[in-house]
C-alpha cells in the first residue's frame, strides 16, 4: 500500500485479526454462504448452520474459536444458541447479527456472553471490525449527544424486552403487556422506528 492510499476502519480490522474457526449461523441460505466465502476467502476455517439444533451439533464437533449468530431462526432464538455456546466454551467470542434489532435484545445477547451487535445488513468486515472492537479496552466517555428515542421506538424497545423476558413466547408477552395476541403480532411485524 503507498503512502497516499489509506485502509478503510473495517480492512485494517481485518487485517489485524489473525485467521481463526468461525461458525455461521443463519437461515437465510445466500447470507450464510456469501459470509463463509468471505471469511474463507481471509483465511479463517469455516462450519455454517441453518438453525439452532444444527448450529449445536456442529459446534460441538468443530470447537470454533468465534460464532456469526442470527438473532431469529426457526427452530428457536439466536439468544439460546448464545447461552449454549458460552456454556459449551467460556472462551468463545460471538457477534449476534439481527435484522429487527432492538436495544433489548442487544443488552440481553450482550448479557449472555455476545462480544459484539450488529444490525443486517453486516459484511464480512463489519463482522470482523465486530470481534476486534469486542477485544478493545471500552472507550472513554463520548463527548457525542444521544438523541432522545420517540415514543413509539420506546414502546418497541418495551415490548422486545418484554418478549426476550419471556423466552419468544408471544401469547406470555401479550398477558405480561395487557395485549391481545394478534394485537402485539401486528406491533412485532412492523419495523422498529429510527427514533
Amino acid at each position: 500500500m503507498s503512502e497516499n492510499e489509506t485502509q478503510t476502519p473495517a480492512a485494517a480490522a481485518a487485517d489485524v485479526l489473525p485467521p481463526s474457526s468461525f461458525l455461521i449461523v443463519d437461515d437465510d441460505r445466500v447470507l450464510r454462504e456469501r459470509l463463509a466465502r468471505a471469511f474463507r476467502d481471509r483465511g479463517h476455517e469455516v462450519e455454517t448452520a441453518s438453525g439452532l439444533a444444527e448450529a449445536q451439533d456442529v459446534a460441538a464437533r468443530f470447537r470454533p474459536k468465534r460464532a456469526v449468530i442470527d438473532l431469529r431462526m426457526p427452530d428457536g432464538s439466536g439468544l439460546e444458541l448464545v447461552r449454549a455456546l458460552r456454556a459449551a466454551d467460556d472462551g468463545i467470542e460471538i457477534v449476534v447479527l439481527t435484522g429487527y434489532g432492538s436495544i433489548a435484545t442487544a443488552i440481553e445477547a450482550i448479557r449472555l456472553g455476545a462480544t459484539y451487535y450488529l444490525h443486517k445488513p453486516a459484511d464480512a468486515d463489519d463482522i470482523l471490525t465486530a470481534f476486534s472492537r469486542g477485544a478493545s479496552p471500552p472507550l472513554a466517555s463520548s463527548e457525542v449527544e444521544h438523541p432522545t428515542p420517540s415514543l413509539a421506538r420506546a414502546e418497541w424497545e418495551h415490548i422486545n424486552r418484554v418478549l426476550a423476558d419471556c423466552g419468544g413466547n408471544v401469547s406470555a408477552a401479550a398477558r405480561r403487556l395487557g395485549l391481545h395476541r394478534r394485537s402485539l403480532q401486528r406491533k412485532l411485524q412492523k419495523y422498529p422506528p429510527n427514533q
